[in-house]
């Protein structure tokens, strides 16, 4: 197959939510229908040992949210769907942000009964500053929920999203009949405690005045239907690719993903609509997928993905060309070049060797500690990707041994988790004891529990009075030294050697800037 043509077979998205609104269940029931698996997981589920097939860590399993962004890749209608999962807990934003850098498009998921939720604004600000298109998912209309309009209505206030309807429900809760998909113009019924997986279950109805509606629905539920979708029809503007593409158009469809309902309407229309892969910005040029070079950058690393094998794998998007395996590629920041005999493809946990990807793909290298997030890859051409943030913790706590004899595995523990991007290690200078900074206090558990289970450290935490820590810089080395003399209790190094100012207090730092007129501060590590 031509390279065009397999460029314009990709399609690689995000699913963004707040916890619990049925994010991994939706990504489960998408995977069921590209044929990827075969039973779906319950996500939260004390009967049924299966788990969710994107929740792939045992602490996943056992708390039933997702705390790692999963990559999965499937087969549908001919195109290779790339699905990214991401964490919906703001203790794992930090994870979601930088996945949002590579993808294409994004489903938001939102909860009939919860509307729109804190976590999702948040999300989906940061899609709409890069013009992300969005396709919108109501789920869980099996239960008693807000009014479909209601919903609407906190979409674009809360969101700032010019929605239009594609599909609409019949009822809800008890009352919930089916979804009427207004792409395709049919009516699809729903049987509780169904797969809705069967033709039969989708009918052809072209004109809402056909009697066989009342007949399917009853004429309360049917009369209702039509009145809302000529309200709909009315109100809202009709659907436009352009402007959905463009980030200034959202469609909206309704469904219960946990039953099955409403998810092949969804995966068909976003498979019709959905962009294929787009180009990216760096700091030297826009960079195009039909680029003959290759280049791609790291989103992503997880430390042991097989805790059998103590293995690492950077994520890596590719953004132009075809990457290659056996190929020697660029590594930008290190200025060397390297070959990846085993790069891999993802089905969450599950991994296949590939010889070659291409762009909107998501190739999985394995690392020996080359990568950090952020990193190029190229053919030869030096480029920086640009917005791939690493955020300022917020929370901070001493962390210390608690078994002296496995100091080796918690010094190698550390690090390796700490390579993930989800929390920073900072070791003082003053009496080099160690704080780990998290943006979220579950991530303290977190790095607890895969200490002990995937390393066999163990660790016990400390609180620390911190405010803030900057990365200080200082073009006036006379200047730096005097600061460093002055503020040593206040200093540490990250694990990349970088000076780090620890303030105490928003009060500290304030005095720290204005006494220090030279040094800059800065809330971002961009080294």
């Amino acid at each position: 197959m031509s390279f065009n043509k397999e460029l314009n077979r990709r399609r690689t998205f995000g699913i963004i939510s707040h916890p619990d609104a049925g994010k991994t269940t939706l990504t489960e029931k998408l995977l069921l229908f590209g044929g990827a698996i075969q039973v779906a997981g319950a996500v939260k589920s004390n009967k049924i040992k299966r788990s969710a097939t994107s929740d792939f860590m045992e602490i996943e399993r056992q708390r039933g949210i997702s705390v790692a962004t999963s990559v999965m890749a499937f087969e549908y209608r001919n195109l290779k769907i790339n699905i990214l999962d991401t964490p919906g807990h703001q203790d794992f934003q930090e994870d979601t942000y930088r996945t949002l850098t590579a993808v294409d498009s994004v489903i938001v998921v939102i909860d009939v009964a919860k509307g729109v939720e804190a976590q999702t604004e948040k999300l989906v600000n940061v899609c709409r500053m890069r013009n992300t298109p969005i396709i919108v998912f109501i789920n869980k209309l099996d239960r008693e929920g807000l009014d479909g309009f209601d919903l609407l209505d906190e979409l674009e206030q809360k969101l700032g999203l010019t929605v239009r309807p594609l599909s609409w429900p019949i009822g809800m809760g008890q009352r919930f009949k089916g979804v009427y998909s207004m792409y395709e113009q049919k009516l699809v019924l729903f049987r509780p405690h169904g797969k809705q997986e069967d033709e039969e279950d989708r009918i052809e109805i072209n004109d809402l005045t056909d009697r066989q509606l009342d007949e399917l629905v009853g004429e309360a539920a049917a009369d209702e239907l039509r009145e809302e979708v000529h309200m709909v029809e009315s109100v809202y503007p009709k659907f436009d690719r352009e402007a959905y593409l463009k980030g200034e158009l959202s469609p909206v469809f309704f469904g219960s993903a946990i039953n099955n309902f409403g998810v092949r309407e969804l995966l068909d229309c976003f498979v019709e609509v959905a962009p294929p892969p787009l180009g990216r910005v760096t700091e030297e040029r826009e960079v195009k997928p039909n680029e003959d070079k290759f280049a791609g950058f790291v989103f992503k690393i997880h430390a042991n993905m097989d805790p059998n094998h103590r293995d690492r794998i950077a994520f890596l998007r590719v953004c132009s060309g075809r990457f290659e395996r056996n190929t020697n590629y660029l590594h930008v920041r290190q200025n060397r070049k390297m070959k990846f005999p085993n790069p891999t493809s993802f089905m969450a946990a599950k991994k296949t060797i590939l010889e070659e990807a291409y762009p909107g793909d998501v190739v999985g290298l394995y690392d020996s500690g080359n990568f950090k997030i952020g990193d190029t890859l190229t053919e030869g051409e030096v480029l920086h990707f640009k917005g791939i943030p690493s955020f300022s913790p917020e929370q901070f706590r001493f962390v210390n041994n608690a078994d002296p004899l496995k100091y080796k595995q918690l010094d190698k523990g550390l690090v390796q988790l700490m390579d993930e991007g989800v929390a920073q290690l900072f070791t003082k200078e003053d009496n080099n004891r160690k704080i780990i900074g998290t943006v979220g206090a579950l991530q303290f558990e977190v790095i607890q529990y895969r200490l002990e289970h995937e390393y066999g450290a163990k660790c016990s935490y400390e609180p620390v009075n911190l405010h803030k820590a900057c990365w200080v810089t200082c073009d006036d080395e006379k200047a730096m030294k005097e600061f460093i003399q002055r503020r040593k209790r206040d200093l540490a190094r990250d694990k990349h050697g970088q000076l780090v100012y620890l303030a105490e207090s928003a009060w500290s730092l304030q005095m720290a800037q204005e006494n220090h007129p030279k040094v800059q501060f800065h809330f971002k590590s961009e080294f």
